[in-house]
């Protein structure tokens, strides 16, 4: 067995810099793709459907490329960093095409291989954590991506900001910010991601490792053969993780496709139809939006700590009841300064959901197939993702008005529902909470 070599904190930064570049990429996702979609001329109920990439691709491409990091080894490129290399390179060509978009469903179609590109330089990033690093150090590496998460999307939402300020105009069918967001979003996922490579060396295989790996028959259904056999294995903590991730994360989807038109009713008493109010309310929902991710970044190191005194599940459990309660303040607020208040309650939900529920399963899982339950707990994320995009807008039409104030309260609730959930995880190894 390897004993991990103990890794200094500017070595574990480095390590994770890339993850910067791709949640840049991803706080475009959030919150500057349904604004391009309503220039675009898309109807509300129309939005969840239009938003079934990143789930779908999620769902696809994380387990598959877990399973494939698993089973890969050079001596010159490693196990895991080919495949940010290659997810990074897609991502930046589809940035820059994306604000090219003349119609709605040529944005939806870059949408698709956008988030394939995201999703395959994510996934290796988390099995790159349970490499490298040991138990103890472990909880730093995860909220090190929790820190780069909210940076990273902190720019990004401060570009919707900023940029309407400096680019003013339309070029072609979109304002001339969005070409501004998404090309500095690809100079950053490529860029960070040839840092955090020519930064980081793997830790090689083991002799009988090397073997095993060279024994294997290779075959294009071998991945997905591995997938149906870890998910038939799973230990039972990642059961019940699923039944957490299941409101939790279509609750936040409710969040993100609806924040800009809660803020722009809430606020300026204006729809996507009234494009200058609009425009308006999507620069500041940025703005709010990047507050939320400061506060990530800002209490993302703190919660290792907690984590370690009172298990991580207890910490989880806080967090998203902040969360909920933040989300179910949001709609109601008439002044848009006090928004910043009510999404600092999910600013530190969201540093707990990017890092905190691996503290809760990674001890149960196998060091053999961290890349593939990397990819499982995607699923996790991702199957909730692909329900709400197909069934929350006959919920939004029919049960909540059409109202993207009401999803956001519905939001909060599922959010409370999760919390409950996590109280009920019981970790096999005592370990992780101790």
């Amino acid at each position: 067995m390897i004993t991990k070599p103990k890794l200094s904190f500017w070595q574990i930064l480095n390590m994770n810099v890339g993850f910067f570049g791709i949640q840049y990429s991803f706080g475009l996702q959030q919150s500057a793709v349904t604004p391009i979609y309503d220039f675009l001329g898309a109807s509300p109920d129309q939005i969840p459907l239009l938003h079934l990439a990143g789930p779908v691709t999620g769902l696809l491409v994380q387990p598959i490329i877990g399973a494939l990091s698993d089973k890969t080894w050079s001596p010159r490129f490693g196990r895991r960093k080919p495949y940010f290399l290659i997810g990074a390179i897609l991502c930046s060509l589809t940035l820059l095409a994306f604000p090219f978009s003349s119609s709605l469903w040529m944005a939806a179609g870059l949408l698709w291989i956008l988030d394939a590109g995201n999703n395959t330089a994510m996934e290796p990033y988390r099995a790159l954590i349970a490499d490298k690093l040991d138990d103890e150090q472990q909880p730093m590496g995860f909220q090190m991506q929790s820190f780069f998460t909210g940076l990273g999307q902190v720019l990004a939402n401060l570009s919707l900001f900023i940029f309407p300020l400096i680019f003013i105009g339309t070029t072609g069918s979109l304002p001339t910010w969005v070409y501004a967001s998404f090309f500095l979003g690809a100079a950053c996922s490529i860029g960070t991601i040839l840092w955090s490579i020519s930064k980081t060396k793997e830790i090689p295989p083991t002799q009988e490792e090397l073997a095993k790996l060279k024994s294997e028959k290779r075959s294009l259904l071998g991945p997905l053969i591995e997938i149906f056999a870890a998910i038939k294995d799973m230990p039972k903590v990642l059961w019940q993780l699923a039944l957490v991730y299941l409101f939790q994360w279509y609750a936040l989807f409710c969040y993100w496709q609806n924040s800009s038109k809660s803020v722009a009713l809430s606020v300026w008493n204006a729809t996507p139809q009234n494009k200058e109010a609009y425009s308006e309310a999507v620069s500041w929902t940025g703005l709010v939006n990047g507050w939320y991710n400061v506060v990530t970044f800002l209490v993302a190191f703190a919660l290792v700590g907690f984590a370690k005194r009172y298990s991580a599940k207890k910490v989880h459990a806080f967090c998203l009841v902040i969360a909920a309660l933040g989300f179910l303040a949001f709609p109601h607020i008439e002044n848009k300064n006090l928004l910043f208040f009510a999404i600092t309650g999910f600013g530190i939900g969201w540093a707990s959901m990017m890092g905190i529920p691996y503290l809760m399963v990674v001890a149960d899982i196998p060091k053999e197939r961290y890349g593939v339950y990397m990819g499982i707990i995607n699923m996790m994320i991702v199957i909730p993702m692909i329900f709400q995009t197909l069934s929350f807008g006959y919920i939004l039409k029919n049960f909540l008005n059409n109202d993207p104030r009401n999803a956001i309260t519905f939001a909060g609730i599922l959010l409370l529902v999760a919390t409950v959930c996590t109280l009920f995880i019981k970790t096999k190894k005592a370990k992780v909470d101790e």
